[in-house]
């Protein structure tokens, strides 16, 4: 296929397939009874009518937030079992009050297709991991009586609504029912995704002091087997609130001394009972480093989960029933959040425990085949892996399934656009997506109504207010400027964890604009109402879609006797690469040779994970700073981005301008 001129669509859907969206229908439901705009009984078939039509439902989405969120309250058919006394009781940010004395839960929702015996054999979920040829199938029915028995032996062991319940486990099925049980009772699930070392996952439960922690023997990845037996010994160790811990026996290995086994707890035939807690209950708390301190517990409620995610996956991926749901994640990840979702649409939802590049590049395409997912979700990196390995997936495999492919993690350059439209599928509705962990959804997405043009993400999503603005506050188009948002979402978070008066939670996203959510990515809205993302607009690392905080590098780093002092930089590259190089200022005498290299990679690799390992190790004379002593991140970013200097940072505030001269000469090298 060649590249189609810059005004013209590398795809757009058939007039009947669009007709045929859930995001039309409920267009008409909502024009009937709520105002909105009303939608053509034609097919449309022209880019700009679609576009047009688009606009004027996303306009009233967020013009009228009570009316917008009423309707996806009643057309999917929320269960409140404690009726509303408003929708949004109170708009500012942050503090906005959605769905205030409504009662509800989570678990009953993602459950609820179970309760219909056409339904209830079908599967819930499709398994796979790296030992596996085949997906092992649980059931609807199954997955409820799993989720039933061990919401109950929860309940026995004394969790009550609010307790935290940890879980140290991969992407595989008892995660799910994990997090279902979890919420069923009410209390507040976390995760980590077990490639983290000790101190990544303490620096996390050691701040919501869990109960209840589940946690594998180990896990299979890249053909190996990975035995975490010590580091569960050692969270076990440093966290003294828990009191019940569940041995999840990955590897086959017997349950540790005070440990209950996963099958004994899972084994009654238990009607599941839900819980009714506020529409503001926390749900889950989820983790996204900033550059200082330790990362951000962010509270998220199980009424702004639920209607957010039956908003972004029934309206923009368009799953249903019918569906096959796989999106490549781990549990440390909010993607795997996300995709639990699927469950409240009735799709059966595929978790893979493994590397997509094991055992070659293609691994993750093989996934999607033999499991016949249909909406498939994967990393920008992963889809610039697997051009860069020369993949043929469309022609090697059968991927006749699949109708929509979802990115995110990082920006998808446009050559990651053209190959997935030369190599994996001609007729696919690409589905570029850019969002975060502190909303768990997106704010740009996929529109199944809309073209898709190279380079671009569709649209900005329903209810989503989303604005490019320029150093001024003032929102303008077709120029990069910050990503903000300016009315609330019901995903946003209550609140971070330890932050009584709130002031962390305010000053990591409305210090810049007051009111209004400032996100840290640079965007631009085109005239035509796409989107482009352009990385982020500060220093925080973003590997794959995970933020990590330089500040846990820092720690680690300089405990080496070598290191007198550490930098790490994340740096987007224009053709989707991703450069994440450590600076190190060495200790008198000491010298970077292999091994120090070697020390410094295996101490990120084990006391933090494998994302943390820097792609390069350089030794600098000396770090910038500001004149009050912090080391300078976002400038050095900069100019290794080719910014001049002067146009990077004010020379008056930096202690040595001669230390960032250095980073100035290497961005430049680096795109000579």
């Amino acid at each position: 296929m060649s590249t189609p001129p810059q005004d013209q669509p590398l795809w757009r859907p058939a007039a009947d397939r669009a007709a045929a969206t859930q995001l039309v229908a409920f267009q008409a439901w909502a024009a009937a009874r709520h105002g909105a705009p009303a939608a053509p009984l034609a097919p449309v078939t022209d880019d700009e009518q679609a576009a047009a039509r688009y606009a004027a439902l996303h306009a009233w989405s967020t013009e009228d937030l009570d009316r917008f969120w009423r309707a996806v309250t009643e057309y999917f058919d929320v269960r409140f079992s404690t009726a509303p006394e408003a929708v949004l009781a109170d708009p500012a940010m942050p503090g906005a009050r959605w769905f205030p004395g409504a009662r509800l839960n989570y678990a009953e929702h993602a459950l609820r297709h179970g309760e219909d015996p056409a339904h209830a054999d079908r599967p819930a979920i499709l398994h796979l991991d790296e030992t596996t040829a085949e997906p092992v199938p649980l059931s609807w029915a199954e997955m409820r009586r799993q989720v039933g028995s061990l919401a109950a032996a929860l309940r026995e062991r004394g969790v009550r609504p609010g307790d935290r319940v940890g879980a140290y486990l991969p992407n595989i099925p008892q995660a799910a029912v994990a997090l279902l049980a979890t919420a069923a009772v009410g209390a507040v699930w976390t995760s980590c995704a077990p490639d983290f070392g000790a101190r990544s996952v303490l620096d996390r439960l050691q701040q919501i002091e869990p109960v209840v922690l589940f946690a594998v023997d180990g896990y299979h990845y890249g053909g190996k087997d990975h035995d975490r037996t010590g580091v569960v010994a050692e969270l076990r160790a440093e966290l003294p609130s828990l009191h019940t811990v569940v041995h999840v026996p990955l590897l086959g290995g017997a349950a540790p001394e005070g440990a209950l086994d996963w099958t004994a707890l899972t084994a009654a035939d238990t009607e599941p009972l839900f819980e009714q807690v506020p529409f503001d209950h926390p749900l889950w708390v989820l983790y996204s480093s900033g550059t200082t301190g330790l990362p951000k517990a962010i509270v998220q409620s199980q009424g702004g989960i639920l209607v957010e995610h039956l908003k972004q996956a029934a309206l923009h991926l368009d799953l249903g029933p019918a569906d096959r749901f796989l999106w490549y994640t781990s549990t440390g990840w909010m993607m795997w959040n996300f995709l639990i979702a699927g469950l409240l649409t009735g799709s059966t939802i595929v978790t893979y425990d493994g590397s997509p590049g094991h055992p070659d590049t293609g691994a993750f395409w093989s996934v999607a085949a033999r499991t016949r997912a249909t909406v498939v979700g994967t990393s920008a990196a992963y889809v610039i892996a697997s051009r860069k390995a020369g993949l043929h997936p469309g022609r090697d495999l059968d991927l006749s399934a699949v109708r929509c492919l979802g990115t995110t993690g990082s920006p998808l350059p446009p050559d990651g656009f053209q190959w997935i439209y030369d190599e994996v599928k001609q007729d696919i509705w690409l589905a570029s997506v850019s969002g975060g962990t502190d909303v768990c959804s997106c704010f740009v997405g996929g529109v199944p109504t809309l073209p898709v043009y190279l380079g671009e993400i569709q649209a900005p999503c329903l209810g989503a207010a989303v604005e490019s603005w320029d150093v001024q506050g003032k929102p303008h188009t077709d120029e990069v400027g910050e990503l903000v948002v300016t009315k609330p979402l019901p995903s946003m978070p209550t609140g971070f964890w330890n932050d009584p008066d709130g002031t962390r939670y305010h000053d990591s996203y409305f210090d810049t604009y007051p009111g209004t959510w400032r996100h840290g990515d640079w965007i631009t809205v085109t005239s035509r109402g796409t989107v482009v993302i352009h990385g982020r607009s500060d220093s925080t690392l973003n590997r794959q879609g995970v933020r990590m905080g330089s500040s846990d590098i820092y720690e680690v780093v300089e405990r080496l006797p070598e290191i007198a002092e550490s930098l790490v930089i994340g740096l987007e590259e224009p053709e989707g690469g991703y450069w994440m190089p450590l600076f190190v200022v060495l200790s008198p005498g000491a010298t970077l040779d292999d091994d120090l290299i070697g020390r410094i990679r295996t101490s990120l690799r084990t006391e933090l994970s494998p994302r943390h390992v820097p792609d390069e190790v350089i030794a600098v004379g000396g770090l910038p700073h500001t004149l009050t002593g912090k080391r300078i991140e976002v400038p050095v970013k900069r100019l290794l981005a080719g910014t001049p200097l002067e146009q990077a940072v004010n020379p008056g505030s930096v202690d040595n301008l001669d230390h960032l001269r250095f980073f100035e000469r290497l961005g430049r090298s680096r795109r000579a």
